[in-house]
Parts: structure tokens; sequence; C-alpha cells
């Protein structure tokens, strides 16, 4: 495979370059056709899927993945309550946040903000869900009373965290070491418009790749706001969730990767019972803050489908992506074997194709 890789490096290379320079007059479908970061998922993870397979074998489960995070259902693989694992986290590091049954009446839910403390704009999210599905940012009242009529589904509110920094944080430990390491930092650029003083929104979105496979989701939820025209220099935030399907830019913040943090993350993941592998998405107030472990708010932690959220900058090319992705897959490998060794057991098949019958179920509520 690895052969194969460096085989297709130099060309890859050349084709992403020269693929730039045509993007901002090419079609959507050609660019996301020779962009591998609009790809879906399925077609992205199709070439590697034989190192999955061989990792399959060799630990003798095609599920072994899901002894990654015993403290997690299934890892952290599919269809884990963000709830449970929230609650794993040491309060330091969580935003102030509630837990909303679809059971609860009006009345209940007005009660748990004044208990929680919770003031808008907040963020909703289902306590269940993947990629940014139905979660969505609250700036009233009203727009929280329609958000639980029309999701009937567990959610989850927190408070909106103002802090300019949006990271992706990926770090493991393996069982038999004290302390881990960060593996991947990815850094999110929202989806934003910077005006020109004389072009309407909707004609600056037209000029930007990124934009343009948000642009009928955009004028949907704009309306005629689009046809604002911004001043001169003029930044507009169109977007405040940080998810790439939803516009934001993962840009490779590798950089940053030093002792000083494999030594914070490992602190803030011991505190966390039964959890190896995993994505730490988080606000922060500045890099200086990062550094020292302070003003870190910790708004999600994913598990064992956690990404190297940095193989899909623009910089990067498909064979540095797969590189990653497959040292990633080794690490889940070895920390999952580690486990079972210790009497941690697999998911069966059965069980997880179950979970995925139950969130697809679900999802047609959201």
């Amino acid at each position: 495979m690895e052969y194969i890789l460096n085989t297709l490096k130099v060309p890859l290379t050349w084709f992403k370059k020269r693929n730039n320079q045509l993007h901002s007059r090419a079609p959507l479908w050609w660019i996301k056709w020779t962009q591998y970061e609009y790809w879906d998922w399925y077609i992205f993870y199709l070439p590697i899927l034989p190192y999955w397979l061989y990792l399959a074998i060799r630990a003798r489960s095609l599920t072994y993945f899901t002894a990654g995070n015993p403290g997690i259902e299934m890892g952290g693989f599919f269809g884990e309550s963000k709830k449970d694992i929230l609650n794993k986290i040491p309060t330091q590091y969580l935003p102030k946040s509630a837990f909303i049954s679809q059971n609860q009446t009006w009345e209940d839910i007005d009660n748990q903000l004044k208990i929680n403390d919770l003031q808008f704009p907040l963020i909703a999210k289902p306590n269940v869900g993947e990629r940014g599905n139905a979660v969505v940012k609250l700036e009233s009242i009203e727009t929280l009373k329609t958000y639980w009529q029309q999701h009937q589904v567990d959610f989850i509110l927190q408070e909106f965290i103002e802090y300019p920094i949006e990271l992706g944080v990926l770090f493991y430990r393996l069982p038999n070491e004290a302390s881990g390491q960060v593996s991947s930092i990815t850094l999110k650029n929202f989806l934003t418009a910077t005006g020109d003083g004389k072009s309407s929104l909707q004609e600056l979105l037209a000029q930007n790749t990124r934009a343009r496979f948000q642009l009928k989701r955009l004028k949907n939820e704009l309306g005629t706001a689009m046809q604002t025209v911004l001043a001169n220099g003029e930044k507009r935030l169109l977007e405040p969730i940080g998810n790439h399907c939803r516009g934001t830019e993962f840009i490779n913040a590798n950089h940053l990767i030093n002792s000083q943090l494999h030594q914070i993350f490992s602190e803030i993941a011991l505190g966390i019972d039964g959890f190896y592998y995993g994505r730490f998405d988080l606000k922060v107030k500045s890099y200086e803050d990062l550094a020292q472990g302070k003003n870190i708010k910790i708004m999600e932690l994913n598990g064992i489908s956690s990404e190297p959220g940095h193989v899909y900058d623009t910089r990067y090319t498909l064979w540095q992506a797969y590189r990653d992705i497959m040292q990633h897959w080794y690490i889940i490998w070895k920390i999952s074997r580690q486990n079972h060794a210790l009497g941690v057991p697999y998911t069966s098949i059965w069980e997880i194709l179950q979970v995925i019958k139950q969130h697809f179920f679900t999802k047609k509520k959201t």
C-alpha cells in the first residue's frame, strides 16, 4: 500500500495544484469530483478499506475497533450519547449545558434554562447524531420553542462560547501507558463573507468555491438578506457551526503540537473513565491559553470514529491524507487489542446493525 501511495504522490500533488487554479470558474460537479475534501465519505474511504480488512484479520474480528473506548458505547463508533460522554469530562472544561428529554414539557425546558443559568445565544444539538445534523444556533426563546416543536428527540442545550478559536484536537493513549499524545489538531475557519462595497451577499458567495456548495441552503435560511451589500472590508459570519459539511474550512494546525500539549490533554483524558482515543471539539481564548491549558471549553468529545481533521486541509494531497488516516487506524488497532486482552469485549456485528437501524429511525424525527 505504501509503495502505491508513494508512486502516486508526485502526479497527485501536481494535479491538486493545477486543479486549484481552475476552481473559481469550474462547475461544482467538477470540483467535487477532483477535490477529495468534497467526496462522499464512502468514496473517500473505499481505496483504503483493504488496510482496515488487514487489521481486522489480525485482530480476528471485523468490529475490533469497538473495544477502543470501554467507557463509551461501542467505543464511540456510532450512536453514542453525547450527554453520557460530556458527563465524564471534568466540569471546568465544559460550557453550561442542559439535557432536554423529548418527553419534557415546555415548562420543564424553561425551568432548565433558569436552573442552569443559560442565556441566549445557545447551541442546540441532538443527543445522538453526527456530522452536524440538526445542530443549530438559537438566538431567542422563540427559536428554542420552534426547535423543540420540530425535533422530537432528546437534545442538548449549550451556552454559545464566544472564544475566537475553534479546534479539533485528536488524542490517544495506549492502555499500557500512563500518558498519551495529541496526534492531530484542526483549526476551523468558519464560512464568512467579506464585502467590497458593491456586491450583494449572494454575489460574494457565488465567487467563493466553498460557499457555492452552501448557496442553496443559505438562500433558504437568509432569504432577502442575501441581497444585502456589505461595506468594503466588512465581514459577515454565515455559519457558526464548525462542521466541514456546512462550509467550515479545516486547516492543518499540527505545528501547535508539543510535549506541553501532550501533558495537558493527558491530564484531561485521564479524568475521563474508559477513554483512550477520540477528538475534542473545543474553543479557546488564545493559543497562549491553549499551551497553558487555560480557558478551554470542550463542546463535544467524539470517540473511535474520529478523523484526523487536518487531512482535509487544501494544502494536503490525497497521498498524505491516506497515510495519516492509516496511521491512526493502526493506533486504534493497537489500543483495541490491548483493551481486548484486558477483557474488553468486541461489539457484535448484529448489535451494531441494530443501533444503526434505530439511529436512522430516530433521524427521521430530526
